[in-house]
């Protein structure tokens, strides 16, 4: 073996010298060698000396250990050892002031050390002991950081705080204890530093007394010193107390004429806040002179034991921060540690808050900034603070447990059966084989990381002799050979948990293609259908549709499947699975679909020559070649990478086919074919690159740089060939931008392999030539790769400019644009106008050279005109511009620059219209293909993601905007083929304008829920499609929106003509199927069914006639523009009314009622044409009376023939005919002399019985009947009807019985009042009939049922005459019988009332019911009849209430279940506005009623100022919440006139109350005319099913839920009735027992179903047990992020899917958190007021916290820095922890308005998690900013414009000047930041991140005030500035 050449210094007189030794030769062996060979090393004892290897720094040298060998240190030839003293003298300081000198071993540890020291000094328990290191104060400021979560300047303003509170509580932190586990050296203690000796650990001091004065003495000094320095907190009487024993210590005993005041230094005496108390001193000497004759030991015992007695006695205390609880704030604490316990302490008192024993603590857990304790299951959280002490904190807790187990180790020497665990050491020591055998104690310690797989070290063995050799060798090289193909499945490695995930996604759609290739073996059978113009109008826009959706489902899986090539290229371990799994979830959920859409074309086009079957044929093969794709791409096959490339290009053939199977192939051929010979150039040129890099890689002399040259060629190869691939699947679908940017992708994946390339071979070699080829080579790949792109470009961009002066507008729109932004910068808009100069003049010479070739002289006149005009604006703007040139400051020049560039645009305009109009068309029409592709795309992803979604509200709210956007999809794609199909028909293009803008709002609602779904959806690759499709949808419709309002612009104001037209055209559609329906031929359309088109024709009748209102409205305020947005509205809503007019007419079995229906709905349109053309003439003329006449009078007939149209419908004619049956029946009450008597008064009363019985049952049954079929509801109108006759005749005998007149008066009035209630019960039967979905209208129904039970009780009060309290049984029993029917319809609200109420309701109606059942009983014994009679009224009524408000309670608790859909309020309440017509035009009447009396008149003024009030606040509020621009304006409209109407008809009221002269009665009359109708037109307005409430629909559960409240409360009614019976019975005979047997039976019945009631509502009180889910969720997810940061400071985080990517968490957390930031106020809401809604929200609120908690954990294992890991937890675990504070807030409120108490509790609750949310988005932001990730927050700045659109928000509460100064200092702020992005951008590109996240947050609110700006702005013009995007 090689000797070591060391130099060896011999430190005492610095000889060097140089010596050779064995490697393995042992350090003592050295050191003997060395005093053997250096005599100068020959002093002194040799076990005092050592070798020491020195080192730069002094702390990093190190001592040899004498047992060790040399090569263990790693010496190397040349190193020099130091051969010296290892004793060094140290100074000891004690508390007492003494010093002592010690000589101690400096290659010792402290805790060795430690030892030595204390047994020199005399104190025996040294492991309690310490040193400190007396840091000084330059030394103390480098390193004491503390890290909060808070801003750079707030830290050091904390620190000092801190530092202060430090100084002044005399904490442990700014004590440098010295670690036990180094040496003085390694920790900087030099050898003239005195250290101070302490006691650190307080375990065994309770020994210490008089026998061991060393330590006393110590004890005595801290003690004393702590307690004078306030460590120790103490009474004034304590302190005095303690002084009086330290004065018998220090001076003896009392001596009274030398112990005075004035005697003592107070100072060394008392703690400073009691020095200057009066008669301290005097105290002190009491104290003193009760210590007597105590000699200095037993004062001292006194004092210390009186010491222990203090709380904060022993106690180490640290001053730390802990964070507030769900705030992210961190306050002061003190933290105490003792021998038994950890507490939390106050900082300010030293008061104990809580307590842990040291038994509980499991582990804890020590980073540079923080400390973290896990107190098992002792307590629920870690307890986790902010400190630079946590290593102090950290080794104190340590040693206390040490000590304590070393000394139950001590105890237990004798008998080891009290250490049962501690391990045995067992050791054989050779050659005299002597075995010792020992207890080893166990020690707790830290865990050490590292790997096991050390390099092994051969030990001799304990029996081998001195003689035993080891023999050394070499293995043999590996015999290597390669054996090429596929590797068996069972040797393969492993798949990953990402692989795993990727083969569970192509399982499932390996299913979804085998169901859709089974699906695709027929095609779809359609019924017969009609050869009627709608019938072949409906056929072509379905075929259109199809296509469109099977052309945008192919771009889907093409595009998906060159994602999945792309994807796969590289390396399997760098391959993004999740992303290869959303594409593959793509293509299956597209083929699905697809497959439907495919089988409808299929039947639609079958007629033509087998066409279908051809179609179908192409889908099948399509669906083949995905699952050859599928199986090649499993993970598991290992298929080479040439099948999955052949697979994929068979995808883009079978697409290719289909689409032209389907006459949808793309148009241009030559364009494909240049596409694919591009693609192959740039193969071709690819392999000419491999070929010069092979010739490289031969001329390579290094073989790993060769390698590297061949894998760079061989992976261009790939690239290219893949490249080829991608073309081949996207050329078929390349008008798809998505298709376009894989083509990109796969392009940029060449360029990358391209450039390693060129690296590998520049690094391969030298030679010049070789490299020139190379780089010529891959100029020209690139090159050809360039024109590839550049062809696609130019296709994206529409191929060739339209029109000859595209280029010249274009550059003039933009240049315009830009001298508009720069004002205040001269020179900007000089340079700016040159080029405007030159566009212009480009334009001008165009359009003169056009007028030259022009042969129609008109025309040329027209463009020499246009050219002169725009000559004439260009020669201003070169002036003006001259002018800003000549004075750059004057801003007057400026703005006349500004102005000329203005006057140039709209020249242009004027010049250039039809070219700008058509580009602008085009530019809409593909941007609504796009948006319907991108809307289809997105609700298949919905419907892919539903099956892996937890939240089932959002999943439902996805449902629903998913259905709203399917049904305007055919619209905008009719909209868009039919402009394309007839480019220059105006109306085409209007038609497509409308769709777009119908589409955006339903659009916008689609975005957001499929957003607020992606978080909670499981499956990784479902989310991501989901999320992917929501952006992509984002940006279409963004594109959608700007490209409408810009045609729209273009197109100009031409909606009237449109509309006229469509409705001309629906004329002509009705005609042609009125001949169809009169030869028997009219067909219905699929799907159509009498019920469904019925129910359509009702409710659109209504939409009809609001639209219509708000029609007249507009143009009779000559408002050109709001009026063609009623006229196009008109005409949509009379598109659909056509369709269901249609559709009733052929599923009609009546040839007569389908020709009826068909007139009347003629007719309608007739009158429709007839207004909209009046409407065009009144705006001709606005102000014109004759015109304002006409178009009211048009209106009416309108209205007139609408109705007659609905009355058409089956079952309407029924209802008609038993309304005019009643109409002619109470006829008969109208006569002067009622017709003689027939019949017997008894015989008339039981005949009044019986049809009152009858009639009632009748009642019932119309009820039941309207909720079924129209025919049931004709048989039970016509029932009524006749029962109604048949009682009318009983009633008029009974009132030929009654003697008085008075009394036949008053029983005629009730009949009266019988037939108006009959009447008023038809008419809610039939508008329910025709309109089931209407706001309320079933309880309409229901109350309208109860009032004919009311006023036939009525009547038979008055006129029977029967045993005494039959009647008022009777009656009662009908009212239990009439509010039976509200538990039957549990699914519908019974009344107003709030869950708490029906509470209040129920208890106080059981309190009446107790009594007055208690009363029945009572009046039966006694036999009193009138009080019996009241008791049976009192019980009835509060049965029904009982009723009422249990129906109510079941219907919120079922509505309130999570999986119930809570239905959505309306904008208005149509009912309020219907009463409130009625209430004023019965009002109207008393007023003009001549024989009205004063008190009339001023009550029916009273009634119409109450309601017309009402109505205004109703309009105030309806415009607030709408964003319907129209609909606002009309609201708003309607209240001003009936405010003015009111206002002007009071001022008649006044008059006529001063002179009730004939004159004011007319004056009267006329003001009311125009109040009656403004409040008819906007009842009308109001009745649009666009405003009514969306009815809930409850699940399963909700009803399980239900089921005990309707349960018991049908066991009351049960009850109650056969109660009432028994009474009735009772009454008439009191003495029969066994009835009263009965009676009490029933009344327990009755008792106990109330009670049941009671607590069946009581327990099912809406959202309580979905709080306590949500808080158990929550509290798990707390303990999981609390696991999170342990493991992080421990450094061993891990995510939960290593496969998802960093900015995949990244957007996950976002979105999470902007979720939950969303619910904070509806949750907010819920819990005060609105108990049904809790549930639902504080459910979805918990749904998103599992993702949030993933993404959180997932994200921060990613992140490097561990400060940000920790901020991102714990930013994490406030927002948990804010939002349990929130759960518990909301449950205690619990949606009670009435428990004001909680509310305060719920809105900070909410306020705390608003700043929770926003603290963790600005982290958020600014890290995905610093990674270059700014796509959430240019997300955040699209989602606040596209707030913009949404309207105002409700109730602002500012004015607009405060909303404007706000604007404008949010708009300078964003100014300010994007500038100083601009100079960070060069200098500082790091603090771009926080700039950009402040933009976001301005904008933001920026964007919020502008909406309330808005909204508080009077002038119509301003409020119609909305704020211009900003773009990031």
């Amino acid at each position: 073996m090689v000797a070591l050449s060391l130099k060896i210094c011999v430190r005492q007189c610095n000889v060097v010298k140089t010596m050779q030794f064995e490697p393995s030769t042992p350090v003592y062996d050295a050191c003997r060698i060395i005093r053997e060979r250096v005599p100068e090393a020959q002093t002194g004892q040799a076990s005092d000396y050592g070798l020491f290897l020195s080192d730069d720094d002094p702390r990093k040298g190190i001592w040899l250990e004498s047992g060790r060998t040399l090569d263990y240190y790693m010496l190397r030839n040349g190193d020099v050892l130091e051969y010296k003293k290892k004793q060094r003298p140290q100074k000891i300081k004690m508390l007492d002031g003494a010093v002592k000198t010690i000589m101690v071993d400096d290659s010792k540890t402290v805790g060795e050390l430690l030892v030595t020291i204390c047994s020199r000094i005399g104190i025996t328990n040294y492991e309690e002991y310490s040193l400190i290191q007396e840091v000084m104060e330059e030394r103390k400021e480098d390193g004491h950081e503390t890290g909060t979560l808070k801003k750079d300047r707030t830290l050091l303003r904390d620190e000092r705080k801190m530092e202060k509170l430090k100084a002044k509580l005399h904490t442990d932190d700014d004590l440098n204890w010295l670690d036990h586990s180094r040496t003085f050296r390694e920790q900087g203690v030099e050898e003239s530093e005195m250290l101070l000796l302490r006691r650190k650990f307080f375990y065994s001091d309770q020994n210490v007394d008089s026998r061991d004065p060393v330590q006393l003495n110590l004890l005595y000094v801290q003690a004393r010193d702590d307690i004078l320095n306030g460590s120790h907190p103490v009474s004034f009487d304590k302190a005095c107390e303690f002084a009086g024993i330290q004065a018998q210590i220090q001076f003896g005993p009392h001596v009274e004429q030398k112990h005075k005041p004035g005697f003592l230094d107070l100072k060394e005496f008392l703690p400073k806040e009691y020095i200057k108390q009066r008669g301290s001193e005097k105290k002190i000497f009491v104290n003193h002179k009760t210590s007597g004759e105590m000699t200095e030991i037993e004062s001292k015992v006194k004092y210390v034991k009186l010491a222990r007695s203090l709380p904060t006695y022993g106690v180490s205390f640290f001053l730390v921060k802990e964070k507030m609880k769900s705030k992210n704030k961190l306050v002061p604490r003190l933290l105490g540690i003792t021998k038994e316990s950890v507490m939390r302490v106050e900082e300010k008192t030293k008061d104990v808050v809580q307590e842990w024993p040291l038994t509980t603590v499991k582990r804890w857990a020590a980073s540079p900034k923080s400390f973290t304790l896990d107190f098992g299951e002792y307590q629920e959280s870690y307890y986790s603070v902010q400190t630079t002490e946590g290593e102090q904190i950290s080794q104190l807790i340590a040693g206390y447990i040490d000590i304590i187990l070393k000394k139950k180790q001590s105890k237990d020497r004798f008998g080891l059966e009290g250490d049962e665990e501690s391990t045995m050491l067992e050791e054989s020591v050779s050659p005299k084989k002597s075995t010792i055998l020992q207890q080893q104690f166990n020690r707790v310690g830290r865990v050490e990381h590292g790997s096991v797989a050390l390099p092994g070290i051969i030990r001799s063995g304990s029996i081998s002799g001195p003689d035993n050799t080891f023999n050394m060798g070499t293995m043999p090289s590996a015999q290597q050979q390669i054996t090429t193909g596929q590797m068996h499945k069972g040797h393969m490695p492993p798949l990953s948990l990402a692989q795993q995930a990727l083969m569970g996604t192509i399982n499932t759609s390996m299913h979804a293609v085998q169901q859709a290739q089974v699906d695709l073996g027929e095609v779809d059978s359609l019924p017969p259908l009609g050869q009627d113009m709608a019938s072949r109008v409906w056929v072509q826009n379905k075929m259109d549709e199809s296509k469109h959706e099977i052309h945008s489902q192919v771009d889907a899986i093409t595009a998906g499947t060159a994602s999945v090539v792309n994807l796969t290229a590289g390396d399997p371990t760098d391959t993004d699975y999740t992303a290869v799994g959303c594409a593959i979830t793509t293509i299956s959920s597209n083929l699905t679909e697809m497959s439907r859409g495919v089988k409808l074309l299929a039947a639609l086009v079958e007629d033509q020559v087998g066409n279908g079957q051809n179609l179908m044929a192409a889908a099948r093969t399509l669906a083949g070649a995905v699952s050859d794709l599928l199986r090649s791409v499993e993970p598991a096959a290992g298929e080479p990478r040439q099948t999955v490339l052949t697979a994929a290009g068979s995808i883009g053939q079978a697409s290719g086919d289909l689409l032209r199977h389907m006459g949808e192939g793309e148009t241009d051929e030559r364009f494909q074919d240049i596409l694919m010979s591009l693609a192959k150039a740039v193969a071709n040129a690819a392999a000419m690159m491999v070929l010069k890099a092979k010739n490289v890689a031969q001329m390579a002399e290094d073989t790993v740089l060769q390698n590297r040259v061949i894998a760079a060629a061989t992976q261009c190869a790939l690239s290219t060939s893949q490249l080829v691939a991608c073309t081949k699947v996207v050329s078929p679908t390349i008008s798809s931008p998505v298709c376009q940017d894989q083509l990109v992708e796969s392009g940029k994946l060449v360029d990358r392999s391209v450039e390693s390339c060129v690296k590998a071979c520049l690094s391969a070699t030298d030679d010049g030539e070789l490299l020139k080829q190379v780089g010529a080579a891959a100029n020209t790949v690139s090159q050809a790769l360039s024109d590839l792109l550049q062809h696609v470009r130019h296709y994206a961009s529409c191929g060739e400019p339209i029109g000859r002066y595209d280029q010249a507008t274009d550059t003039i729109m933009t240049v315009t644009e830009s001298i508009f932004t720069s004002m205040g910068d001269a020179g900007e808009m000089v340079r700016q106008a040159r080029v405007l100069a030159q566009a212009t003049s480009d334009l001008v010479n165009a359009m003169r050279s056009d007028a030259e070739a022009e042969v129609d002289v008109d025309n040329s006149k027209k463009l020499l005109a246009a050219a002169k005009l725009l000559a004439d604006a260009t020669a201003r703007m070169v002036e003006a511009a001259k002018g800003a040139a000549a004075y750059p400051e004057n801003e007057d020049q400026q703005q006349r620059l500004r102005e000329a560039a203005e006057g140039l645009r709209v020249a242009t305009n004027a010049a250039a219209q039809n070219a700008i109009k058509k580009k602008l068309v085009n530019r809409l029409e593909m941007a609504a293909k796009q948006a319907a592709a991108a809307a289809t795309q997105t609700i298949a992803a919905a419907q892919n993601a539903a099956a892996s979604n937890k939240n089932t509200a959002s999943h439902q709210q996805l449902v629903h905007s998913c259905k709203a956007v399917a049904d305007h999809i055919p619209q905008l794609v009719q909209g868009m083929r039919s402009s394309q199909a007839q480019p220059e028909e105006l109306g085409a293009q209007l038609a497509l304008i409308m769709a777009s803008q119908s589409f955006l709002q339903p659009g916008s609602k689609m975005v957001t829920s499929a957003k607020s779904t992606v978080p909670t959806v499981m499956d990784q690759a479902a989310a991501m499609q989901l999320g992917q499709c929501a952006k992509n949808l984002a940006t279409c419709l963004a594109e959608l929106r700007t490209a409408t309002q810009k045609a729209h612009e273009a197109c100009g104001p031409l909606e009237i003509d449109s509309a006229l037209n469509a409705v001309q055209t629906l004329r002509s559609e009705l005609q042609d199927a009125r001949m169809a329906a009169h030869d028997g031929q009219l067909k219905p359309l699929p799907g159509e069914s009498l019920e469904k088109c019925a129910q359509e024709l009702g409710s659109t009748s209504k939409a009809v006639g609001s639209s219509m209102a708000q029609l007249l409205t507009c143009a009779a305020q000559g408002n050109e523009h709001y009026t063609g947005v009623a006229a196009r509205e008109t005409a949509q809503a009379l598109r659909t009314l056509a369709q269901a007019a249609r559709g009733v007419a052929a599923t009609t079995k009546e040839p007569q009622s389908a020709v009826a229906m068909l007139d009347s709905a003629q007719y309608v349109m007739e009158g429709s044409a007839m207004l909209i053309h009046e409407a065009h003439q009144a705006l001709i003329s606005p102000g014109d009376a004759e015109s304002q006449q006409k178009l009211a009078q048009v209106a009416k007939a309108v209205s007139h023939s609408l109705n007659n149209c609905v009355n058409c419908l089956p079952g309407q004619k029924d209802v008609d005919m038993a309304l005019r049956s009643i109409g002619e029946a109470s006829k008969k009450l109208l006569v002067d002399i009622l017709p003689p008597c027939s019949k017997s008064f008894q015989e008339a009363q039981s005949e009044l019985n019986h049809t009152a019985a009858e009639l009632n049952h009748s009642a019932g049954d119309v009820v039941h009947s309207s909720r079924d079929t129209s025919s049931q509801l004709a048989v039970a109108s016509g029932k009524f009807s006749e029962d109604f006759d048949e009682f009318l005749d009983a009633g008029i005998e009974m009132a030929g019985h009654t003697q008085c007149q008075e009394d036949q008066i008053q029983v005629i009035g009730n009949l009266k009042n019988i037939s108006m209630a009959s009447s008023k019960l038809l008419l809610a039967a039939k508008s329910l009939s025709v309109d089931p979905g209407a706001a309320n209208a079933k309880n309409l129904l229901a109350a309208a049922a109860r009032a004919v039970t009311e006023s036939i009780n009525q009547l038979i009060t008055l006129c029977t005459q029967q045993a005494p309290g039959q009647k008022e049984c009777d009656n009662a029993l009908r009212e239990l019988e009439a509010v039976r029917g509200l538990l039957d319809t549990p699914g519908e609200p019974v009344s107003e009332l709030s869950y708490f109420d029906c509470i209040e309701s129920v208890m106080e109606n059981s309190k009446v019911l107790g009594e007055s059942m208690a009363g029945i009983s009572q009046h039966c014994k006694t036999g009193n009849v009138p009080a019996f009679g009241d008791c049976v009224g009192v019980a009835s009524k509060a049965l029904c209430g009982l009723t009422e408000a249990a129906g109510q309670a079941s219907y919120l608790v079922g509505v309130s279940d999570p999986n119930s859909q809570s239905g959505h309020e309306g904008l208005v309440d149509p009912i309020q506005f219907a009463r409130a017509n009625q209430a004023i035009q019965m009002a109207c009447q008393n007023l003009v009623d001549p024989a009205s009396s004063p008190s009339q008149v001023l009550s029916a003024a009273t009634i119409v100022a109450k309601h017309t009030s009402a109505l205004c606040n109703a309009c105030r509020l309806a415009s607030s919440k709408t964003s319907n621009p129209v609909a606002r304006r009309h609201f708003v409209q309607s209240a001003k006139e009936i405010a003015n109407t009111t206002a002007n008809l009071v001022k008649t009221i006044k008059a006529l109350d001063g002179d009730f002269s004939e004159e004011n009665r007319n004056r009267c009359r006329v003001a009311t005319t125009p109040l009656i109708e403004a409040v008819e037109n906007l009842s009308t307005f109001s009745s649009n099913p666009e405003f009514a409430s969306i009815p809930a629909q409850i699940s399963n559960e909700g009803t399980a839920a239900q089921e005990p409240i309707v349960r018991s409360a049908c066991s009351m009614l049960d009850s109650s009735t056969m109660l009432l019976e028994t009474a009735r019975s009772l009454i008439i005979n009191p003495k029969d027992p066994p009835t009263w047997s009965i009676l009490a039976g029933h009344s327990r019945t009755v008792s106990d179903s109330i009670k049941s009631l009671i607590t069946s509502i009581r327990d099912k009180a809406p959202g309580q047990r979905e709080c306590d889910y949500s808080i158990d969720n929550i509290n798990k997810c707390i303990r999981d992020i609390e696991q999170a940061s342990l493991a992080a400071v421990g450094q061993s985080l891990q995510g939960c899917r290593d496969d998802i990517s960093l900015e995949a968490l990244q957007e996950q957390l976002t979105s999470s958190v902007q979720e939950i930031g969303h619910l904070i106020d509806p949750i907010n809401t819920a819990a005060r007021v609105e108990a049904a809604q809790l549930g639902h929200k504080v459910t979805q609120l918990a749904s998103y916290f599992e993702p949030l908690i993933m993404a959180s954990i997932g994200l921060a294992s990613k992140i490097t820095d561990q400060q940000q890991q920790m901020n991102i937890l714990d930013q994490t675990k406030t927002l948990s922890e804010s939002a349990l504070q929130m759960l518990y807030a909301a449950k205690e409120g619990g949606g009670n308005p009435k428990a004001a108490h909680t509310h305060e509790a719920i809105t900070e609750a909410a306020q705390l998690m608003k700043e929770a949310v926003d603290d963790i988005m600005v982290t958020l932001n600014e890290a995905a900013s610093e990674g270059g990730m700014v796509g959430g927050m240019v997300e955040a700045i699209a989602e606040a414009m596209g707030r913009l659109d949404e309207g105002p928000p409700p109730d602002p509460e500012g004015s607009f000047v405060d909303y404007q100064t706000t604007m404008v200092k949010y708009s300078k702020a964003i100014a300010m930041t994007t500038q100083e992005m601009m100079t960070k951008s060069v200098t500082c590109p790091e603090e771009l991140g926080g700039l950009a996240s402040q933009v976001t947050v301005d904008y933001s609110q920026l964007a919020h005030q502008g909406r309330l700006a808005a909204t508080t702005a009077e002038p119509e013009e301003v409020k119609g500035q909305t704020l211009p995007g900003v773009c990031v």
